[in-house]
């Protein structure tokens, strides 16, 4: 029996900070408050519904599918919205949403959960590929360009590969996990980039309504960290090898230097993205109009979208066309080596491919 007033041993939990009955069984990374595993999941997605209702991300009725790579973020939000939605009553039909890169070793695979995941959570999955939509998969982009500038090529085609996907269930809106994190480092990537046109809007928790397909974000204020505790927890089934093409990301960087502020002080999430909120763009600024690509109809600012640049570079056999912002079709030297490689029938015609196969 301990004496009145002796101090308590080293490795007795203290009770949680919220139900004061439990034990406490982890410290929530984004209040550093220390709470049991059932008030964890309480609060966690309570938060999520509150971000829902708050910003109107959905209407009963809707058609949404869930951006699914097989990840935690994607499976832990195609978790929850299943959850939320019984619980809530939203009214929604739940689609899972996946592209394959197709990156052997990883993205084979992360289907694989990705395919269990529709058996657990009992929703349908659509699957789109490069392959079928572009004629080319990573391994091959990678495989001409290299590993510098892979992840332009990835980004922009799976940007349009979701929505042609979307497009093709028919759906209302497009949810993706992207998380508190990811929206910090987007903030701090295009500052760092002098991107006036994407930092006005890249805090926006639902983009493209001018576009074919709305997306939303419900995981918009939702730490990384507790994403990772939700689903451990909960042993969720999930893929958790990052892409063997993106260790030279030029995001890393920045994600790096949030971890580093986050250990600091952890509001500096949070703190980030409110700025980002908070830019206002000055009226003399020049922005980009939206309009639609001349190749596919794709929204584009320029007469050809991204992807469609992208693709007739590899097409041509001229990878670096369309990176960076001063190529384009006018180059004398890319001519020249166009013209080269079409001597001696290398190069792949840029009729036999288009941007997508499905017309918006």
């Amino acid at each position: 029996m301990e004496e009145a007033g002796a101090k308590p041993r080293k490795g007795v939990s203290c009770l949680c900070g919220i139900c004061n009955n439990r034990k406490a069984a982890l410290k929530r990374p984004k209040t550093l408050q220390q709470i049991c595993r059932e008030c964890f999941y309480e609060v966690f997605e309570e938060e999520i519904h509150q971000v829902i209702v708050k910003n109107h991300l959905f209407r009963p009725g809707e058609r949404i599918a869930v951006g699914a790579s097989g990840g935690k973020d994607s499976t832990v939000l195609a978790y929850v919205l299943s959850e939320l939605n019984r619980r809530h009553n939203y009214g929604l039909d739940l689609f899972l949403l996946s592209v394959d890169e197709g990156i052997t070793g990883y993205r084979d695979d992360s289907l694989e959960t990705v395919k269990r995941n529709e058996i657990q959570y009992g929703l349908p999955l659509q699957i789109v590929s490069y392959k079928d939509l572009y004629g080319w998969t990573m391994d091959e982009i990678v495989k001409m360009i290299g590993l510098k500038n892979n992840c332009t090529f990835c980004g922009v085609f799976r940007r349009q590969a979701l929505d042609r996907g979307a497009a093709l269930l028919k759906v209302d809106k497009l949810a993706t996990g992207h998380n508190a994190d990811d929206m910090a480092e987007t903030v701090l990537l295009n500052i760092l980039r002098g991107d006036i046109a994407r930092l006005s809007r890249c805090t926006a928790i639902i983009t493209g309504e001018d576009g074919p397909i709305p997306r939303c974000k419900p995981f918009k204020y939702t730490y990384e960290k507790e994403i990772v505790m939700y689903a451990y927890f909960k042993k969720l089934d999930y893929f958790s090898t990052e892409c063997i093409y993106s260790p030279n990301a030029y995001r890393g960087f920045a994600r790096e230097f949030i971890k580093d502020l986050e250990r600091i002080r952890p509001r500096a999430i949070l703190d980030i993205i409110k700025s980002g909120e908070d830019f206002r763009i000055s009226t003399s600024t020049k922005m980009p109009e939206q309009g639609t690509c001349e190749r596919c109809g794709y929204i584009s600012s320029q007469k050809w979208c991204k992807a469609c640049v992208l693709l007739e570079g590899l097409n041509r056999g001229l990878p670096k066309l369309g990176i960076g912002r001063s190529r384009g079709l006018d180059n004398e030297a890319e001519k020249r080596e166009m013209k080269g490689r079409s001597s001696d029938g290398q190069t792949r015609s840029i009729e036999s491919k288009q941007c997508g196969t499905l017309d918006f």
